[in-house]
C-alpha cells in the first residue's frame, strides 16, 4: 500500500512562497501590460487631441487672415476710390475755371459792336436750317446795324447759293438783354420755331464737344476708357 507523506512546515512554507512568487510575478507583468495600453492609449488620445488643436489653430488663423487681407483689400478701395474722387474733383474744378474763363472773355469780347462776318455765319446757319422765305431775328438792341448788314450779305449768299429769295426781319419788339454776351435768335415757323445760335449757347456746344479732346490735353490718355464718340 502507498503510504501517505504529510509535507512538513519547511516544505509548506518553501510551496506557499513559491506560489506567492508565482502570482507576484503574474501580477507585475499584468500591471506591466496594463500600464504599457495605457501610454499606448494615452498617445494615441494625445496624438488625437493635438491633431485637432492643431487644425482648429489653423482654421482660425486661416480664418482670420481672409479677414485681415479682405480688410486690407477695402481699405485699400475706399483710399483709391478716395484718390480718384479727389483727382476727379480737382480736375473737374479746373475745367469749369477753364470754362468760366472762356465765357467771361466772350462776354468782355462782346460788349462792343462788330463781327459782321460772325453774325453773318450765324444767320446762314438759320437760313438754311429753316429753309423759309421769312425769318426773324432777335439781337441785342446795340448790335442791330451790325446785324442787319450781317443780314443783307446773308440774303445775299443764301439766294446765290440756293437760287431762291428770303428775308431776314430784326424783332425789336423783344431785344436780347444788352448784358448778353451777344449773338442771335433765329425765329421761324411763324414765331413757333427758336434757334439758339448766342455767343453763349455756342460756347456751351464747344464746351460738350470740345470737352474730350481739352481733357486729352490737360490730363492725357486714360488708359481704362475702352470706347470713344
Amino acid at each position: 500500500m502507498a503510504q501517505n507523506t504529510a509535507l512538513s512546515d519547511d516544505q509548506v512554507a518553501a510551496e506557499l512562497r513559491k506560489m506567492t512568487a508565482f502570482i507576484r510575478q503574474e501580477a507585475l507583468e499584468k500591471a506591466r501590460e496594463i500600464h504599457l495600453k495605457a501610454d499606448e492609449e494615452f498617445a494615441i488620445e494625445k496624438s488625437k487631441l493635438v491633431r485637432q488643436e492643431t487644425s482648429s489653430i489653423d482654421s482660425t488663423y486661416e480664418k482670420k487672415f481672409k479677414q485681415a487681407a479682405m480688410s486690407q483689400q477695402i481699405t485699400r478701395s475706399t483710399v483709391a476710390n478716395k484718390m480718384r474722387l479727389r483727382v476727379l474733383g480737382a480736375r473737374q474744378e479746373l475745367l469749369n475755371e477753364l470754362f468760366e474763363k472762356a465765357r467771361e472773355e466772350v462776354r468782355k469780347g462782346t460788349q462792343k459792336t462788330g463781327g459782321e462776318g460772325a453774325y453773318k455765319g450765324l444767320i446762314l446757319e438759320g437760313l438754311y436750317a429753316l429753309g423759309e422765305g421769312k425769318v426773324g431775328v432777335r439781337a441785342r438792341e446795340k448790335d442791330y446795324e451790325v446785324v442787319k448788314k450781317a443780314a443783307a450779305a446773308a440774303e445775299k449768299e443764301y439766294k446765290d447759293n440756293l437760287g431762291k429769295e428770303t428775308k431776314v426781319v430784326i424783332d425789336e419788339k423783344e431785344p436780347l438783354p444788352a448784358d448778353s454776351s451777344g449773338g442771335i435768335f433765329i425765329v421761324g415757323g411763324n414765331g413757333k420755331i427758336e434757334i439758339n445760335n448766342t455767343f453763349e449757347e455756342r460756347l456751351k456746344l464747344c464746351e460738350t464737344d470740345a470737352l474730350p479732346s481739352i481733357r486729352t490735353t490737360l490730363f492725357g490718355k486714360n488708359e481704362n476708357r475702352r470706347f470713344y464718340d
